[in-house]
């Protein structure tokens, strides 16, 4: 086991909060693995590149010798938490769950030792509850405490509606952490609320509270909101090497900073000698460290290759999809040949592309909306930077 400066030190670079940190060097200097623990709903089939700032923290105590424990909540992810959002999520189906949940259980093996990685789903004890052990865990919380949630005070003084199982959430996350016995709980700093109840919790079952530990929220590519899978401004770990290297291309160069102070493994002083560069070197260097730890570095070196080849030398990349479409007399809108050809997610997207200049119709840009392609046509169509199809219209 470390020494416990050292250690201490370890575990509150890049965090953003330490609760207690009095409790944690108490309970470093017990010299006994702590359980550390980490739950995320499975509500989408990948993570990405904002889950791994948490999930490279557990690593860090997992190499401190600790105990780590990867909570799937199968669950409460059939409840959909609620944090953050202005409006009842949908909960999923125990199906959609579960097959995401094998998702995230074989994309975490790519940052956690698996053989030191205790994977655990919260059905184990929650189903178990029933409806008198949910009534039991409910009597030992207010009202009044859920209510003083950010998102939950806000729904409520405007008059939106919040449902009873959203309530619920917070609970259920904190009786999770009674059942695992944690010792400390990792989570976003949008998780602090939750992470508080489960240390309110175990005080109430007579269990020694669990530190918190939160973690700063990654930006997503727009540099606005969160990193998330439902805004399409993520970097999901498990897309191709292209994929991802051409999207951390095209972020900004200040939020580019923000990337790698987050996720590069690379030290403080190398990132210093950085500052010194042209952002777009340090941009490609940072892009291939994060393709080489989810792929490989003969990938990074082939992203760089095809990156360069499509868009410093405007090639057409020679790998691009191949789609056919049927096209009446009149001819198929350019709209919905975006949509069909899987370029864009809507028509409205579609619009707003060819609205702000970013399709391109055989190299050419394209500028009319109200454009038809006719039966028979041919033509390589690109959206933006980095996707493109060859059109065959029958």
């Amino acid at each position: 086991m470390a020494d416990v400066a050292e250690a201490l030190a370890r575990i509150k670079r890049g965090c953003d909060e330490l609760i207690v940190e009095e409790d944690m060097v108490r309970k470093l200097k017990t010299g006994r693995p702590l359980r550390i623990k980490l739950g995320l709903d499975p509500t989408a089939p990948d993570l990405h590149l904002g889950h791994t700032v948490v999930i490279n923290k557990l690593r860090h105590f997992q190499d401190l010798g600790h105990q780590v424990q990867f909570l799937i909540g199968d669950f409460t992810g059939m409840i959909g938490d609620p944090t953050g959002k202005n409006q009842t999520r949908p909960p999923l189906s125990r199906e959609q769950i579960l097959e995401n949940a094998q998702s995230y259980r074989a994309q975490m093996s790519k940052i956690l030792d698996p053989d030191k990685t205790q994977v655990m789903f919260n059905s184990e004890w929650s189903d178990k509850l029933g409806a008198e052990g949910m009534i039991r865990l409910a009597s030992r919380y207010t009202l009044a405490r859920l209510l003083e949630r950010d998102d939950f005070s806000k729904r409520y003084k405007g008059g939106q509606a919040i449902a009873v199982h959203e309530l619920l959430y917070p609970l259920m996350q904190g009786y999770d952490s009674v059942a695992m016995k944690a010792d400390v709980e990792l989570g976003g700093t949008d998780q602090k609320f939750n992470l508080l109840v489960g240390r309110e919790l175990q005080r109430t079952y007579g269990q020694e509270p669990q530190c918190i530990l939160t973690m700063p929220l990654l930006e997503g590519l727009d540099g606005k909101e969160k990193m998330s899978k439902s805004l399409g401004n993520y970097v999901g770990i498990a897309e191709p090497p292209q994929e991802q290297f051409g999207k951390l291309m095209s972020i900004s160069d200040e939020l580019m900073w923000r990337y790698i102070d987050l996720l590069s493994f690379s030290s403080q002083s190398e990132k210093m000698k950085w500052k010194d560069e042209h952002p777009r070197d340090v941009k490609v260097r940072f892009a291939k460290e994060i393709v080489a730890r989810f792929h490989s570095q003969e990938a990074a070196a082939a992203a760089e290759a095809d990156f360069d080849s499509r868009f410093r030398r405007g090639e057409t990349p020679e790998d691009i999809p191949k789609v056919t479409l049927h096209a009446s007399a009149e001819g198929l809108p350019i709209t919905q040949v975006l949509k069909q050809a899987n370029l864009v997610p809507s028509s409205n997207e579609a619009q707003r592309a060819i609205e702000q200049g970013g399709v391109k119709i055989d190299g050419e840009r394209a500028s009319d909306r109200a454009l038809r392609l006719k039966p028979g046509a041919s033509v390589v169509i690109q959206v933006g930077k980095r996707k493109f199809a060859r059109v065959r219209l029958t």
